[in-house]
C-alpha cells in the first residue's frame, strides 16, 4: 500500500474522534437519537477545522446498516465505502470546479432516484460559496423541499458569500478553531504512533504556528518527520517554519516595557537575517501584549503557552506600564501590521513601530499630572487648626433704598456714612403707607477705592461743587395718592473677589507642589 500522510491517515472516522468541536458532535447526535433530521445542513469554519470530516462521519451514521444511529462501526464496508469517497449514495461535489448551472440542472435531476444500498441520498458540496449566482437560483426550490430520501450537507469557509435563501434553508453549524492543547496532545499521539520522539515544546510550537488547524498542524509533523527523523526538537520547527521562539518574543517585550530601544531593535534584526518573518514576529508581539493585558484584569488568564518563568519576568517588567500604555502599544502595532501587508521593506516598518511604542509607554499624559498632583501631602490647599486661612478685608455692602421724610435731593458720603442705621427692606414684600416722596441715597464708591484715595476725594470736591450752585426751582412735587404699595424685594449686592495679585500665583501651594514634582521653573518675559 502506497504511503499515506498523517492528515489521512489519522482522519476521524467517530463522532468521538472528533476534536474541539464538541458543541456540533452533540447536536449531531442528538438529532439522529430523537429523529430530528433536518434535510440541509451546513458546516462553516476556518480549514483544517473538520468539516469534510464531520460530513463524511454523519454520513457514515445515516447510511450504516441499521441505520441511522451514533454506535456505527467504521471498518463496516459501507462505511469505508464513504470514507473513501466510493459510495453510490453519498455525492461529494467540489463547489469550486461545479459551479455553473448545468451541474445544478443534472443534480435537480438525479435527486429524485431512490437511494441503492443506504437509507438517504447525501449530496455534500464543498466549497459552496463558489457557485454561482445563477446555480443558487436553480437550487432553491430543490433544497427547500427535496424528496424524503434526500439530505443535503454543504461546506464552505467564507459564508457571507452564500446567499441568504440559501442559508435560511439550512442548519447552519459553526466549526471553531481547534484550541493549541488539544492540537499539541493529538501531535504527541500520533508521534507515538509512528514512533517518533516528539519534545513537549516542539509540539506547542507546531500547535502554535497551526493557528487553529488540525490539518495544517499534521502537515507540518509530516514534513519534520521527513527533515529530522525520529527526533524533533523545538529549534527543528522554528528552522524549518520560521517561527519565532518564545524566548525572543519575552526579550522584545522587556526592550519594549525597559525602554531599551538598542536591544528590542537588535533583536529584530538579528531575526530578519536569520530568514525569520518580520509579520509573524509581530503578530506573535501582539498575542503576548493581549495577553498581558488581559492579566492585569484577569490574573487567573492563561499565560499563551508561555513557560512559567518567562511569564513571570515578562509581568515583572510589564508591571509599571498601566493598561491604557498596553492598548496604545497595540494600537501602533496594529497600525504598523497594515502598513507591512503592502511595504516591500517590512523590517523597516516593524522597527519603526517599535520606536513609537517605546513612545507610547514613555510619554506623560494629562492623567498622570492630574495623579500627582491628587497623590500630593494634604496640608497643600488646606488650612490646619495650626495654620488659619488669611482674613480678606471686608467689603462695603450696597444700600438699601428706605422710607425717609427728607426731601428728595443729593446726599453726600459722609451724610451717608452719619446714618446710624438704615433699616433693611424686607424680603417678602410688605404694605408700607408712604406719606412723602422717597429720597435715593448717592451710590457709594467701588470697593477698590477704600476711603481717603484721590478717587474718594474727587468725588466730595464734586459733591461740594454742586452744592455751591445756585439751584434751579425745584418743580412741583405730584401729588401722591395714598394707597398701600407692596415694596419691591431688592437683590443683594454681591461680593466682588478682591484681584489677585501677582506674586500669590508664583506662592500658591499646588503651584510650588508641581515645580517640585516635575523639576521645572516659571520663566518670566
Amino acid at each position: 500500500m502506497s504511503y499515506q500522510v498523517f492528515a489521512r491517515k489519522y482522519r476521524p472516522s467517530t463522532f468521538d474522534d472528533v476534536l474541539g468541536q464538541d458543541h456540533v458532535v452533540r447536536t449531531l447526535r442528538n438529532a439522529i437519537e430523537q429523529n430530528r433530521l433536518a434535510h440541509a445542513y451546513l458546516f462553516v469554519g476556518p480549514r483544517g477545522t473538520g468539516k469534510t470530516s464531520t460530513a463524511r462521519i454523519f454520513a457514515k451514521a445515516l447510511n450504516c446498516p441499521g441505520g441511522p444511529k451514533i454506535d456505527f462501526d467504521p471498518n463496516d464496508p459501507v462505511c469505508l465505502e464513504i470514507a473513501e469517497g466510493r459510495s453510490l449514495d453519498v455525492m461529494e461535489i467540489d463547489g469550486a470546479s461545479n459551479n455553473g448551472i448545468d451541474e445544478v440542472r443534472s443534480l435537480r435531476e438525479s435527486v429524485n432516484f431512490a437511494p441503492m444500498n443506504g437509507a438517504f441520498k447525501i449530496y455534500y458540496i464543498d466549497e459552496v460559496h463558489m457557485l454561482t449566482t445563477a446555480a443558487f437560483n436553480a437550487l432553491l426550490k430543490t433544497l427547500e423541499e427535496p424528496p424524503p430520501h434526500v439530505k443535503f450537507i454543504f461546506a464552505t469557509t467564507e459564508v457571507h458569500k452564500i446567499l441568504p435563501t440559501i442559508l435560511s434553508r439550512c442548519q447552519r453549524f459553526d466549526l471553531r478553531p481547534i484550541p493549541t492543547e488539544i492540537i499539541a496532545s493529538h501531535l504527541s499521539h500520533i508521534a507515538s504512533q509512528e514512533n517518533v520522539n516528539l519534545e513537549p515544546t516542539a509540539a506547542w510550537a507546531i500547535a502554535k504556528g497551526a493557528d487553529g488547524g488540525m490539518r495544517d498542524a499534521q502537515s507540518m509533523l509530516d514534513q519534520l518527520v521527513a527533515f529530522c527523523g525520529s527526533h524533533i526538537t523545538e529549534p527543528d520547527v522554528l528552522n524549518i517554519f520560521g517561527f519565532t521562539s518564545r524566548e525572543t518574543i519575552a526579550s522584545l517585550c522587556e526592550g519594549i516595557f525597559l525602554k531599551d530601544t538598542a536591544a528590542a531593535l537588535h533583536i529584530v534584526a538579528r531575526e530578519a537575517s536569520t530568514g525569520r518573518d518580520v509579520s509573524q514576529l509581530l503578530n506573535e508581539l501582539i498575542n503576548v501584549l493581549r495577553a498581558i493585558i488581559v492579566a492585569k484584569v484577569d490574573p487567573q488568564a492563561p499565560n499563551e503557552g508561555i513557560p512559567t518563568e518567562l511569564w513571570e519576568k515578562i509581568l515583572k517588567a510589564a508591571a509599571p506600564c498601566k493598561a491604557d500604555r498596553l492598548l496604545a502599544v497595540i494600537d501602533v502595532f496594529a497600525e504598523t501590521e497594515g502598513r507591512m501587508k503592502w511595504a516591500s521593506n517590512r523590517k523597516l516598518h516593524l522597527e519603526l513601530g517599535i520606536i513609537k511604542a517605546i513612545q507610547a509607554v514613555s510619554e506623560i499624559r494629562l492623567s498622570d499630572v492630574i495623579k500627582a498632583l491628587g497623590q500630593a501631602p494634604s496640608s497643600v490647599g488646606t488650612f490646619t487648626a495650626e495654620s488659619s486661612p488669611p482674613e480678606e478685608e471686608p467689603l462695603p455692602e450696597a444700600p438699601s433704598l428706605a422710607v425717609t421724610s427728607a426731601p428728595i435731593g443729593i446726599v453726600s458720603a459722609e451724610t451717608a456714612e452719619a446714618e446710624p442705621s438704615v433699616a433693611p427692606v424686607a424680603t417678602t414684600p410688605t404694605p408700607v403707607t408712604i406719606p412723602q416722596p422717597v429720597a435715593v441715597p448717592a451710590a457709594p464708591p467701588p470697593p477698590s477705592a477704600p476711603k481717603g484715595s484721590a478717587l474718594f476725594s474727587a468725588l466730595d470736591a464734586m459733591i461740594e461743587t454742586a452744592s455751591d450752585e445756585p439751584q434751579q426751582p425745584e418743580p412741583p412735587t405730584p401729588s401722591v395718592p395714598k394707597e398701600v404699595v407692596p415694596m419691591p424685594a431688592m437683590p443683594e449686592a454681591k461680593k466682588e473677589p478682591a484681584p489677585a495679585a501677582q506674586d500669590d500665583f508664583h506662592s500658591d501651594p499646588l503651584i510650588r507642589k508641581a515645580l517640585e514634582i516635575f523639576g521645572a521653573r516659571i520663566i518670566t518675559p
